[in-house]
């Protein structure tokens, strides 16, 4: 057994293609690529430095001509206070409970046996292997540690910024230990927006732009001085004792005063023991984090659980560095639990180890807490394992567009309870979309004699934008959703429910 614990309940494959902020997709055409060996169980030379601890007063004489920092670490700073925040109190009452989860069986090798040589994507499944959210609602819960980003806007230092922006991009999957059920794959044209300036000082807006590949376009305004927008896809391949889903697709983030400009993309999870044993899940490979005003860089490491290794189990490493590649701090933590960062007050190489690879030595000052995981609700194990934030998120809303997941009534029923009403309205969504395809493409080949992208489909709250740093086209936002629901004019919305 893996490092996932014991309280996960056995799912199958199907419904494991996600990630925390990414949508669902089997690429089956790609799965004779790449016969790797299976990493995750190979000897990982997993570190590629050591730091060594040394005290405040011994700062200065270390770092002697190496350069001056302009934050003075032993004095009071942003990073000092980014430990923890109180999520506070906020007027509106919100929910802190859903029904239980009922407990349902089912007859796995019913399904399986018409799975076999299958897009997964393309397979109808029961909600019994759902958790009562959307994917879009999935992909809001990267918000849930937006207090690191909102501290992040009074750093002056860029590369003390970088500390908090990699703790933010480490927090999104902190879900992911326990939630191993699948989000609901959303219908094309649905949204989900996040109304919370009064409690979180930000306004989140998702939509599914495409249905095969699953594609959602998401972006994010908080009033405390920062943006985050991203399109993201997934590719999955499916190995037969794992799934790995590889997330494509660039998250930006800018904060307004300083211009300073992070991208970054997501790191690689692997869903094991598909065939035998408990399902567990894993992050792995390595995230480049980019401040394209600074050139200031993060490299963070997911380093893979071993049955050989003495590591860890979800261990995260990094290192932030200058323009100049001078290394600032050592980041260190697990994806699930907390990060920590270091001040690098010395750096030398060490002599060969003994399988022979030199290894960089940082002298640092002693850590510092940059993110800690907020504890999880009281009877969780029956909720579906979701956080305080999650609980809220299918909660209804007065004002919100027809398209929004909360309204979607398959999802509804499902967190009700009343799974086998839920699957006939799931069934005749899911036709209802099929039909609107089938008249995107005929009316597209009788009126324009030419096949266009996504069939026909144009999203209504964003559109395809070349991105100008990374060289990708990409959907960003245009405007006009708020506006819409100030005024309560949402003629324009389509019928998908």
């Amino acid at each position: 057994m893996g490092p996932g614990g014991g309280q996960q309940q056995q799912r199958r494959p199907w419904e494991l293609g996600w990630i925390p902020g990414s949508l669902l997709t089997s690429k089956g055409e790609d799965s004779e690529e790449d016969e790797d060996t299976e990493y995750f169980d190979a000897m990982e030379d997993s570190t590629s430095f050591i730091t060594v601890i040394t005290q405040p007063k011994e700062d200065r004489k270390a770092e002697g001509g190496t350069g001056t920092s302009s934050v003075d670490w032993s004095s009071d700073n942003v990073l000092d206070s980014a430990s923890f925040v109180s999520k506070g109190s906020s007027k509106v009452k919100r929910r802190v409970r859903i029904p239980d989860k009922p407990n349902y069986s089912l007859n796995l090798w019913s399904i399986m046996k018409n799975c076999i040589g299958r897009e997964l994507s393309k397979i109808p499944m029961p909600v019994n292997f759902n958790e009562p959210l959307s994917m879009l609602q999935r992909l809001t819960e990267d918000l849930e540690y937006h207090h690191l980003l909102d501290k992040a806007v009074h750093c002056t230092n860029s590369v003390e910024q970088m500390c908090l922006v990699a703790a933010f991009s480490v927090s999104s999957y902190s879900t992911t230990v326990h939630r191993i059920a699948k989000p609901f794959n959303p219908m094309l044209g649905e949204t989900f927006e996040l109304d919370r300036m009064e409690e979180m000082g930000l306004r989140s807006l998702c939509e599914q732009v495409s249905h095969h590949p699953p594609s959602a376009a998401h972006y994010v305004f908080s009033k405390h001085g920062w943006s985050l927008w991203q399109e993201i896809t997934i590719a999955s391949k499916f190995r037969g004792k794992y799934i790995s889903i590889m997330p494509l697709g660039a998250i930006h983030l800018e904060f307004q005063a300083s211009g300073n400009h992070y991208v970054w993309r997501k790191s690689t999870s692997t869903v094991h023991n598909i065939i035998v044993g408990k399902l567990w899940i894993d992050q792995s490979g390595d995230i480049e984090i980019v401040n394209h005003k600074t050139n200031d860089r993060c490299q963070l490491k997911f380093i893979p659980y071993s049955y050989f290794s003495k590591e860890a189990p979800r261990k995260v490493t990094g290192v932030v560095s200058d323009s100049q590649g001078k290394a600032h701090y050592v980041l260190s933590g697990s994806w699930d639990e907390q990060m920590e960062c270091s001040k690098i007050v010395h750096s030398s190489s060490s002599s060969s180890s003994s399988d022979g690879k030199q290894k960089t030595v940082y002298q640092t000052l002693p850590a510092k807490l940059l993110w800690k995981k907020y504890p999880l609700p009281e009877n969780a194990e029956n909720m579906y394992y979701f956080s305080e934030l999650a609980l809220t998120l299918n909660e209804l809303e007065e004002g919100v567009a027809p398209t929004d997941s909360r309204l979607r009534p398959d999802q509804r029923l499902m967190e009700k309870g009343r799974w086998d009403e839920a699957n006939t309205e799931k069934q005749r969504l899911e036709e209802k979309q099929r039909l609107s395809r089938r008249r995107r493409m005929e009316s597209c080949m009788s009126g324009h004699g030419q096949e266009k992208e996504s069939d026909g489909y144009v999203p209504l709250w964003f559109e395809k934008r070349l991105d100008p740093l990374t060289g990708e086209t990409a959907c960003i936002y245009k405007g006009g959703y708020w506006e819409a629901k100030e005024r309560q004019d949402w003629h324009m919305c389509p019928n998908i429910f």
